[in-house]
């Protein structure tokens, strides 16, 4: 009878603390994972183990066809805080961030969507890697003291546990022993199934210290903004035993793309340089000279085990969002910067203008949403974001972007007829659109051919480019992706 009482009185407590914020605005916690495809449970998947993750999408939205603007960390992430398009090369880079807009003054425009929040009454906390730069800006090999912040004007707080790994490049890059890629010069296997718990990597940690903060931002009276960035399930794909336990090897299939695809140049491809960047890996595949089924099977174990644990730091957070009474206002969205080749086109990363290295996980619960869209079908883009928070949060957008909110998508009520369909990525020379049915790729390059066209009725995997077959559609396409060439390119670069 007492133990009633006191956990009457407990869940009382957590009702009033909810209570005691304003209402009047949801909170947010952003969840960024990077190098996630969208290789979960909620996606079809029925090998991996993401229970959590599967949990947040059976109360939220799916956005089954999301796709980022650049296939790499930094950049990438530069247009989903901003907003915008890639409007030169530079903005391709993973130094984005840290080229427009770190070191800058305040101005009336705000930095990122973040920014955009905290002026309009949001207490803000950034935990882990949010935007590229972990714990402020320096080299892989420099000082990570006195370093600047990547985002002067977005946070009341930015904090990362570094542990044993002592900064955020060694965090980023770790091993179970506390040694990384850095201070081992790359003599390492590009996978570890350490013998720890989950504190025993750096996205334990992270997660460690997002649960202290929901219990500080719980008493607080404004709303407030977490954005946490887990590590994996990026290079290298290390994750505690228990989690490599979960998966048999056999169970796990390879790609159905093995090959390179009919019609393309090389150059459209790379000999995955970022994975083969680890010394001691098993074997070193490039373009001619593939993975061996058995090693690819051993990677893509690796790269599970990382997501499930990375599954399972998400799941802590979204109990304690729970146990604090907070769910019912809190705007909950996982994100995955871009996707990955796991040995698709025999190119393992990514960084490339193809469906798996483009298309990423998009989940979005929105409390205020009463009958949420389970499958949003339609194409959407990582700026579509941006105005989409700013529409949930009752603020309003600073500027205008290419972005669209997909407040309608997500609605079964109000289902957006309307939405126009194409998705543009950027990279290696070259622009791409998504549209329903195909993928219309343009490389402004000396090598042939610079056209690739792929029919996803048909070919979902893109093994073979139809483009010399379509003359028609290419050119129609061509005017479609011309719409979404902001200035990078010419025919005559």
């Amino acid at each position: 009878m007492k133990f009633s009482r006191v956990l009457m009185i407990v869940c009382f407590l957590n009702i009033f603390s909810a209570l005691g914020q304003s209402n009047s605005k949801p909170n947010v916690l952003f969840i960024f994972v990077d190098d996630l495809r969208p290789e979960l449970g909620a996606y079809g998947n029925e090998i991996i183990k993401t229970p959590n993750i599967d949990r947040l999408a059976s109360e939220g939205s799916v956005f089954k066809r999301h796709y980022v603007q650049v296939p790499t960390c930094g950049a990438s992430r530069y247009s989903i805080l901003t907003g915008t398009l890639p409007q030169s090369r530079e903005h391709l880079s993973n130094e984005a961030i840290r080229m427009f807009i770190s070191g800058e003054p305040e101005t009336n425009r705000p930095e990122t969507f973040i920014h955009q929040l905290r002026r309009n009454g949001y207490f803000t906390v950034g935990i882990g890697k949010v935007s590229h730069y972990i714990d402020g800006l320096y080299g892989y090999e420099e000082s990570s003291k006195n370093a600047p912040p990547e985002l002067p004007y977005s946070w009341d707080k930015n904090l990362f546990n570094a542990g044993k790994w002592e900064d955020g490049w060694d965090a980023f890059f770790a091993y179970a022993d506390g040694s990384s890629r850095i201070t081992k010069e790359r003599n390492v296997k590009p996978y570890e199934n350490g013998d720890v718990d989950d504190d025993g990597y750096p996205d334990g940690l992270s997660a460690k210290l997002a649960l202290e903060q929901i219990d500080s931002l719980a008493n607080r009276d404004e709303p407030f903004f977490l954005g946490i960035g887990f590590f994996k399930p990026h290079l290298p794909f290390n994750a505690p035993k228990k989690y490599w336990n979960m998966y048999d090897e056999a169970e796990i299939s390879t790609t159905a793309s093995p090959f390179i695809p009919e019609n393309v140049n090389l150059a459209s491809l790379h000999d995955s340089p970022e994975f083969n960047r680890y010394k001691l890996g098993d074997e070193h595949p490039v373009l001619n000279r593939p993975a061996s089924e058995e090693y690819a099977k051993k990677v893509r174990h690796a790269y599970y085990a990382a997501v499930s644990y990375t599954d399972a730091q998400i799941g802590k957070l979204i109990d304690k969002l729970k146990s604090k009474g907070l769910d019912e206002n809190t705007i909950v969205v996982l994100w995955g910067d871009h996707g990955w080749q796991l040995g698709d086109h025999q190119v393992w990363g990514k960084h490339t203008l193809f469906e798996r290295a483009l298309k990423s996980p998009l989940i979005i619960k929105a409390p205020s949403i009463k009958k949420q869209e389970r499958d949003v079908e339609e194409i959407v883009s990582s700026i579509d974001i941006y105005p989409t928070l700013m529409e949930l949060c009752e603020v309003k957008m600073p500027y205008e972007t290419q972005g669209r909110s997909m407040v309608n998508l997500m609605s079964k009520k109000n289902n957006d007829r309307n939405w126009q369909e194409n998705a543009y990525g950027y990279f290696n020379n070259g622009i791409t659109v998504r549209v329903p049915r195909y993928r219309y790729t343009k490389y402004f390059r000396d090598e042939q051919p610079v056209i690739e066209l792929y029919d996803h009725k048909n070919d979902p995997n893109e093994n073979k480019n139809i483009a010399a077959e379509r003359p028609k559609l290419v050119n129609k396409l061509d005017k479609v992706l011309e719409e979404g060439n902001t200035g990078l390119y010419s025919n005559n670069n």
